[in-house]
């Protein structure tokens, strides 16, 4: 694992040096995306409630340990989207605090925020207003279900979300509840979907010299994440029902139980699901015309799964992942959390990485890394998640003058 003074220096030149974000956003999606845009070279600055800031600091346990051994305002929660950002503490409901961030504004190029719809206008801080005085700014809204339609003054919460745009439908046993994703995926595709708008949007600036605002939902998004099951159901009209762990188009595709643990098997293709069969000798199954092409296999799934069951049940776990990789059938094991960040891969991919901070005991927080690789422009590690407010003063003094207090 690094440390953060392992990596480029804090003033290394990211893909986006020199463009400064206003974080107006909470929770997890437009955090994601902030993150991902600091994590790039872009000056991020947080803006949070006085003494409560953003709501996920109070979402644990676990807790950052603190210098006196007692937990800390900083959960786990919080952490994994807040890195690359400077926290500015400010009450924008007092004019005197929106008058601050109306400032800081226009030293920024990019405007993120979460707030319901039509929330921030009673602040001056939506993007009509603040486009008066800034048309090249970017403006990006993130809410539940849009600034339009008859949803979009309903709450925005990701399991809202997956249950709304059909992925719970999707997801869990054929028998059992329609099941969420273990991880707030809504939150966080939303949050890469704003990053890539963003993007796109600076882009078109540079070209014109116009800002625009950027309408996104947590809805639309899970929507446009259905993906092939979507598609699938557009082109046929028929819903895709759960099947637990397989898959709608290929078979054998889903997880099977050895006699000591749990296996993938992912036969992409004829080939693949031939050279399994050998694995478990039963070349009759590849040969049975019922069996031997991947549409018929899905015609008779429910005939040759238990089939495959059954052999695969008496295997040892590592024994059959060995033998797929010998023989290019994709599949493997299913990895605990501890397993997974104990993987050399895992190691060499730089996913882990450890950042310094005075607010730790351990004097450093460990955190999921980015996965981008870049040739040219590495990613950099600058600033662990702030507290809350801890840059306010920095921040005012570098921007607005050090006239300026909250």
């Amino acid at each position: 694992m690094k440390k953060f003074n392992d990596y480029p220096s804090a003033k290394s030149q990211g893909p986006l040096s020199g463009i400064r974000v206003l974080d107006l956003s909470r929770i997890l999606a437009g955090p994601t995306c902030t993150q991902l845009l600091g994590d790039y070279g872009a000056d991020v600055i947080k803006i949070e409630k006085p003494g409560v800031g953003d709501d996920t600091r109070a979402w644990g346990p676990p807790y950052v340990t603190g210098v006196t051994g007692e937990p800390t305002a900083e959960s786990a929660y919080y952490l994994c989207a807040n890195r690359n950002k400077r926290s500015v503490a400010v009450d924008i409901s007092k004019p005197e605090g929106a008058d601050i961030v109306r400032e800081l504004v226009a030293h920024c190029d990019v405007v993120v925020e979460n707030f319901k719809v039509g929330g921030l206008a009673k602040y001056g801080l939506d993007y009509e207003n603040l486009r008066k005085r800034h048309p090249n700014l970017i403006y990006c809204s993130i809410t539940g279900f849009g600034q339009t339609g008859p949803n979009a003054n309903k709450p925005g919460y990701d399991l809202l979300a997956q249950g709304f745009g059909g992925i719970m439908s999707l997801t869990g046993e054929p028998d059992g509840e329609p099941m969420k994703v273990g991880v707030g995926i809504a939150d966080v595709v939303c949050g890469l979907y704003a990053t890539t708008a963003i993007l796109a949007a600076l882009r078109y600036r540079d070209q014109t010299n116009e800002g625009q605002h950027i309408d996104l939902a947590l809805a639309d998004a899970q929507v446009a994440w259905l993906v092939n099951a979507g598609t699938n159901y557009l082109t046929s009209r028929k819903p895709q029902p759960r099947l637990g762990n397989q898959h709608p188009n290929i078979v054998p595709y889903q997880v099977f139980k050895t006699n000591n643990g749990h296996v993938i098997v992912a036969a992409g293709n004829d080939a693949q699901y031939g050279r399994f069969c050998g694995i478990l000798g039963r070349d009759d199954l590849r040969s049975d015309p019922r069996f031997a092409k991947n549409i018929d296999r899905i015609k008779h799934r429910e005939t040759l799964i238990p089939l495959l069951a059954s052999e695969i049940e008496t295997c040892e776990k590592d024994w059959l992942v060995d033998q797929m990789e010998s023989l290019g059938v994709p599949g493997g094991a299913i990895n605990t959390l501890p397993e997974v960040f104990a993987t050399d891969q895992v190691a060499a991919r730089e996913m882990v990485v450890s950042i310094d901070t005075p607010h730790a005991l351990s004097g450093s927080v460990n955190l999921i890394g980015n996965p981008v690789k870049f040739s040219g422009t590495p990613v950099t590690y600058r600033h662990a998640p702030p507290t809350c407010g801890e840059h306010t003063q920095e921040i005012l003094e570098e921007l607005l003058g050090s006239d300026k207090t909250t």
